[in-house]
């Protein structure tokens, strides 16, 4: 039947057309829009830099047949890749905290291998904005932080809403940042509430210090002074709505305890210990007088959600960690309109705002600028390499528990809560002069550059499939694809910065590794084949994400 309303349609549409008459002619249909231009190797390493842990041949081939929007909608069916099954299915060992090096492994394996590598690289970025660490209080509780991962994996391509719902509630979060057993106001005992978490879920989760404009910049008063987001009375109305809460299937208030089970259990509301009086809110807004901790906690989260500044505020550091650190006005705009509505009607989607993170122009300019792309923050140069040459270990895993010693960042290791970096670091100099910032430089102090540097030696020349006194947990890649062709200096070198650069090496850098291969017999495959690797990871080049 829908069939034959269709064909009426066009019946009368055509009927319209000509008049009522029968003596017209069908116009002539326009001809079919080209076909899209194909994406090359570089433009397909480009995409996947900024979209997974690190471009590889296979996932840029496989790229350039779908292209890049149908890649993201199949990303986005993928299963998610956890972490708490995984923690959860191993022995107790004596102390908890030795299953961190396991959450750690875990994570890795994901990273590397799992399917859904945009999930992952988004959990990541949330994982940089709505901290918690190991570092710290949560030392000890290695299920609360794979569980916390695991919600932001869940979540990357939902709802912003349900996000913060379950990053407030999560033990990991009332941990870290205090609201865990905080409780309402007792004068005579001195005890006020905690304003810890309700500080950082309005400065750092969500809006900001102050009022922003749908492009990112910040409002002015009529005195052409930024307007605060926030004063003290409504982070104190906000640290009284987060009273009452604590470990689920507590005897008592007093008496909760974190155990094994229910540091992945949302917390557990005591009413008796939540504050029922009035709380000024953003936006002039109060709640009213008891009605209750789970609907004060469900009003202040709508309260935050639907603040204006959050669409900007969340563009820009997903943008930051996605693809460039100096993102236009425009763009910012641009994907700031479409966390506000989704184009039907939805505010808070995540998924509609990786989307047009990823495919907007910016991402992919036609002509590249110094505001274009961003450093590599250190744990993606190691992803990268270690994606494009097959890690492995022989016991499968990847015990790299402290990456955050050399890499200056490991997963949920951050040593604050305001993460490894400042979003708004600008290193003194030429960035800083063209008005320009560079988060990730913040933590490239020589100390770090050196580590960084020296384990990439040792990654290249000792720890790779040609060694034969590898330790069961030794992380090792495999180059010998490249060990074949190390006669010939020019495809050697073409094939690493195929792998590594999507095919894009400048001839200072090309001509510096030629040099050195000049050095080296032909007859010494390994150290050829490694040397190209080592000048290129360590590079600028391979450094600066495009």
């Amino acid at each position: 039947m829908n069939r034959l309303i269709l064909l009426s349609a066009w019946m009368l549409l055509g009927l319209a057309g000509c008049g009522g008459s029968g003596g017209g002619s069908d116009p002539t249909p326009p001809p079919p829009p080209p076909p899209p231009t194909p994406l090359s190797k570089a433009e397909a390493f480009q995409f996947l830099n900024q979209s997974t842990f690190g471009a590889t041949e296979l996932e840029a081939d496989r790229l350039i047949v779908m292209r890049q929007e149908a890649w993201i909608d199949d990303q986005m069916t993928k299963p998610v890749s956890l972490q708490l099954p995984h923690v959860q299915s191993l022995p107790l060992p004596q102390f908890q905290f030795q299953l961190q090096a396991d959450r750690v492994d875990i994570w890795f394996r994901n990273a590397l291998h799992g399917d859904d590598q945009l999930r992952q690289r988004v959990a990541f970025a949330l994982s940089e904005i709505m901290v918690v660490s190991q570092l710290g209080a949560l030392s000890n509780a290695p299920y609360a932080l794979a569980d916390y991962y695991d919600i932001l994996a869940r979540n990357a391509f939902g709802n912003y809403r349900d996000l913060i719902d379950e990053v407030t509630l999560h033990p990991a979060m009332g941990v870290y940042l205090s609201m865990l057993g905080n409780e309402k106001p007792n004068p005579a005992l001195n005890i006020r509430p905690d304003e810890n978490y309700a500080r950082e879920l309005m400065q750092l989760f969500s809006i900001g210090l102050v009022e922003l404009n749908p492009d990112g910049s910040n409002r002015l008063d009529g005195q052409g002074q930024s307007i605060p987001t926030y004063n003290q009375e409504i982070i104190e109305g906000f640290a009284h709505v987060f009273t009452g809460w604590t470990w689920a299937g507590s005897p008592s208030f007093e008496q909760a305890r974190g155990t094994r089970l229910n540091q992945v259990i949302p917390m557990e509301l005591w009413e008796d210990f939540h504050d029922a009086g009035p709380k000024a809110l953003l936006n002039n807004v109060s709640l009213a007088a008891g009605q209750g901790g789970v609907k004060d906690l469900s009003d202040a989260l709508d309260n935050v959600f639907n603040h204006p500044n959050v669409g900007p505020f969340i563009a820009i550091r997903l943008i930051h960690r996605l693809v460039t650190s100096n993102p236009s006005p425009a763009y910012i705009s641009r994907v700031s309109a479409v966390f506000d509505n989704n184009g039907s009607g939805v505010r808070g989607d995540l998924g509609a705002v990786v989307m047009a993170i990823l495919l907007d122009e910016e991402a992919h300019p036609a002509v590249r600028t110094d505001q274009h792309g961003k450093i590599k923050e250190p744990l993606l140069r190691l992803t990268q390499l270690w994606r494009s040459y097959d890690a492995t270990s022989i016991s499968g895993r990847y015990p790299i528990n402290f990456a955050y010693i050399v890499f200056g960042q490991g997963p949920l290791q951050a040593s604050h809560v305001f993460n490894f970096f400042s979003p708004f670091y600008s290193p003194p100099g030429e960035i800083r002069d063209s008005g320009l910032v560079a988060p990730e430089l913040e933590i490239a102090t020589e100390y770090l550059n050196t580590f960084v540097t020296n384990f990439m030696f040792l990654q290249v020349f000792g720890l790779n499939s040609t060694n034969t006194n590898l330790q069961d947990d030794d992380v090792f890649i495999n180059f010998e694809s490249e060990m074949l062709l190390a006669a010939d200096s020019d495809l050697l070198i073409d094939t690493v910065a195929g792998k590594l650069l999507g095919g894009e090496i400048s001839t200072t850098l090309r001509n510096e590794i030629a040099g050195m291969l000049a050095l080296i017999p032909e007859t010494d495959t390994t150290v050829r084949a490694a040397e190209v690797i080592y000048f290129i990871v360590t590079s600028p080049e391979y450094a600066y994400q495009r």
